[in-house]
C-alpha cells in the first residue's frame, strides 16, 4: 500500500481509465458521464452487491474521477501510466514513485501555447476587426468631406509673433502714463 492508502499501480492492475471503461484520450464530458453511470450502479445504497464490495468499488470510482477530472492531476497520472497526448513517452520503470521531472513541452508539436495555427473562428474575428477598422476610417473621411473640412496631412504651423528686442540699461526708467482720462 502507498501513503495514500491505495494499491500501487502495476502492469496487471486496472488504470483509472479502464476502471471507468474509457480510453486515455477521453474528454472531460466522457469521464463525467462514465462516472455518473458507474456511481449510480455501484452506490452502496442502490446496489444489490454486498456493502463492503459496493463501498470499495464506489471508492475506486470516486478516486478515479477525482484524479481524471482535475487537469493537473490527470496530466501527472497520464505521465505515471505512460500515456501522453503530445507524443509517445516511455512508462517510468518504478510506478511506486512519482515522476520527478516535469513534462518537457519542447518535445510537443508546438513550442508553446501561442505557437499554433489560428482556428477558423479566430481568423473570422480578425477579419471582422479589420473591417471595423477600415469602416471607421472611411466614416471619418466621409464626415470630414461632408463638413467641408480639408484633410490635414501636416501638423498646423503656429504663427510666429514679432518681438522687439528690449535693452536693459541701468538708468532706464519705465515710461509712466499719467493721463488716465
Amino acid at each position: 500500500m502507498s501513503q495514500t492508502g491505495t494499491q500501487p499501480q502495476s502492469s496487471n492492475t486496472k488504470t483509472y481509465y479502464t476502471l471507468l471503461g474509457l480510453h486515455p484520450s477521453a474528454s472531460v464530458i466522457d469521464i463525467r458521464r462514465a462516472y455518473r453511470e458507474l456511481s449510480k450502479q455501484y452506490h452502496p445504497d442502490t446496489t444489490e452487491l454486498p456493502d463492503h464490495v459496493a463501498t470499495a468499488k464506489f471508492q475506486q470510482i470516486n478516486e478515479a474521477y477525482a484524479t481524471l477530472s482535475h487537469p493537473e492531476r490527470r496530466l501527472s497520472y497520464d505521465l505515471k501510466i505512460g500515456y501522453s497526448r503530445f507524443g509517445v513517452i516511455q512508462a517510468p520503470t518504478d510506478l511506486n514513485h512519482s515522476v520527478h521531472k516535469p513534462y518537457d513541452y519542447s518535445r510537443s508539436m508546438y513550442l508553446d501555447a501561442s505557437d499554433r495555427p489560428l482556428s477558423s473562428g479566430e481568423i473570422f474575428v480578425l477579419f471582422v476587426l479589420g473591417l471595423t477598422f477600415v469602416g471607421c476610417l472611411v466614416l471619418a473621411i466621409a464626415i470630414a468631406a461632408l463638413r467641408g473640412e480639408p484633410l490635414q496631412t501636416q501638423t498646423p504651423q503656429i504663427p510666429a509673433t514679432t518681438q522687439h528686442p528690449v535693452s536693459i540699461s541701468q538708468n532706464h526708467n519705465p515710461p509712466t502714463n499719467r493721463n488716465f482720462f
